[in-house]
Order: structure tokens, then sequence, then C-alpha cells
């Protein structure tokens, strides 16, 4: 592609996942200054919020909030059967929704919780209860609330899932709240064994956000499963070729949005003895590689 990348991505990098040892105030402004970057995704600062917000209003950066953490750290479940677990949840997700507003960001962003196959369609229920009062909430703030779709029997084992289960979740959702939507991350296609057109086709009317990064698939090997290792990393499923082709068919599907365009973040981690300067730098490396690769 000749024009920029910029044009028609707004893109980001997630805080917590890029720097996981850094002094949060830190790595947050090494993001705020760093130009490539337009938005950034965020996990809250506890005592630390009104200096982060400080320091957002000033850097011209999308601020995105993601509730992921909130809901795996202490590994409540927003499709839990029992009634009393899930409002733990939900209650976390709601105060997620006051924390992202007061960071300057506009929605959430979570996932759903671990399942049994025996109980699916009562899991299933539950999170549909589960997320329509949150954006029920977050309506109230002219705020959204995105779903991220994770996978379904490897690593989190997440009930949403598959695309096509995460299609029938967001067509149920918007028969009742329009600002509710879809997370899609090139990390996950290997880990729920689909294709980057196959799942961007799928969800294509609910998509509202989106991700890249890598996986480990190979059982046995080193950073098996959800960890988000570099592009290229050995052993894994995603290099520039595959970032390539995430954006051909995000080009395809109408995404190159220069009146709106979507924030696609870069999710990479280090692996242990690695830098995370260095790896964040490889990441922004393949994605212009990838980008020059791309047909106009």
């Amino acid at each position: 592609m000749r024009e920029s990348i910029h044009r028609y991505f707004q893109v980001g990098t997630i805080q917590w996942m890029s720097f996981p040892a850094k002094d949060p105030m830190e790595s947050l402004k090494a993001i705020a200054r760093d130009d490539f970057f337009d938005a950034i995704e965020v996990k809250g600062y506890g005592s630390q919020n009104e200096e982060a917000k400080k320091i957002l209003a000033q850097s011209r950066l999308k601020v995105c909030y993601g509730a992921q953490p909130r809901l795996l750290g202490p590994k409540w479940n927003p499709n839990a059967i029992e009634e009393n677990e899930r409002l733990k949840a939900e209650q976390t997700l709601l105060e997620a929704v006051e924390e992202a507003e007061y960071l300057g960001a506009k929605g959430i962003a979570f996932l759903a919780g671990k399942w049994q196959e025996e109980t699916k369609e009562q899991a299933y229920a539950q999170l549909l209860k589960t997320t329509r009062r949150v954006c029920d909430y977050a309506a109230g703030k002219g705020m959204m609330v995105e779903l991220e779709v994770f996978d379904y029997d490897m690593d989190k084992a997440a009930l949403i899932g598959p695309a096509p289960y995460a299609a029938r979740f967001a067509a149920d959702m918007r028969t009742t709240h329009n600002n509710f939507g879809i997370l899609v991350d090139l990390s996950h296609f290997p880990t729920t064994y689909e294709t980057s057109q196959f799942v961007i086709r799928t969800l294509r009317p609910y998509i509202t956000h989106l991700h890249f990064g890598n996986a480990v698939v190979q059982k046995g090997a080193d950073g098996y499963g959800d960890l988000h290792p570099r592009l290229g990393y050995p052993n894994s499923a995603n290099d520039t070729a595959e970032l390539v082709d995430y954006l051909r068919v995000l080009k395809q599907e109408g995404f190159f949005d220069a009146e709106q365009p979507c924030v696609l973040s870069m999710e990479v981690s280090p692996r242990p003895g690695e830098d995370e300067e260095i790896v964040l730098a490889n990441t922004k490396r393949a994605l212009k590689r990838a980008w020059s690769l791309l047909e106009d």
C-alpha cells in the first residue's frame, strides 16, 4: 500500500501485554511519546488513575479499555451457571465501565468465561444476561461494549468461542443493543482452527475492533497457548505472511475506512529473557513490512 496505514486504522498496542514488567506510568509515557501509535489499550491503574488520566489527556491517543484482566485474575465468569458467581463478573464489568469513562475510553472489551458441554446453552443465556446488563449501563454513558473472541478448547477455553458461535451471540445481542460489537484477534485464529477469511467474513457485520499478534499451537513447544509471543517466534503460527493475509481480507471486506478508522492493536508480549521494547519494535517492523506488501 502506498498510503499510510494510519489513514485507515488507529494503530495501537495493549499496554499491559507489551510492558508486563515495566512500571505502568513509565510504559504509559513511553507509548504516549511514540507517535507511531494512535491508540492505547489500558486496564486501569488503581491509585495511579488520576496521573494516568493526565498523561492520556495530553497524548491525543484513542483510549480503549480492556476488562479481560478483571475477569481472568480472580477467575470470574460472566456466563457462570451459579447466579451469585455470574453477578460477581457482572459487577466488575460495571465497575470497568466507570473506570474506562474516567480514563477517557468510549467503551470496554471483555471475554466470555469457561463452559462445559452439558450446560453450554445455559451458559450462553447467562452470558446474554450479563452482556445486556453491561450494555444497558454503558449506553447511558454513550459507550460501547465489545466481546473478544477467544479459543474454546486450548487455553482460555472461553464460551465465545469459534466464529459461527460468536456470530450467533452477536446477532442476539444486536436485536436489543446497538452498542455491542465483536473484537477479533489474528492471534486467536490458529487457536480456534480458523482462517482470517473465515473469521472476518463470518463476523463481518459485528466487528468493531481488531487485534493482531501470534500464538504457538504446537503442543509441548515453548509459548504454547494464548501467550502472544512476537511474530515469527519459533514453532508459532503467525508471521508477516499471515499478517498480510489478515490485512488483505480486511481490505476486501471494507474495513479500510478513512472516515471512521477502526482500532488495530498489536498484542504481543515478551517471552522470558526477551526485551519489551525490542519485541514491540519487532512488531512495528512486521506491520510496516506487511503493509508494504499489501496490494493497492
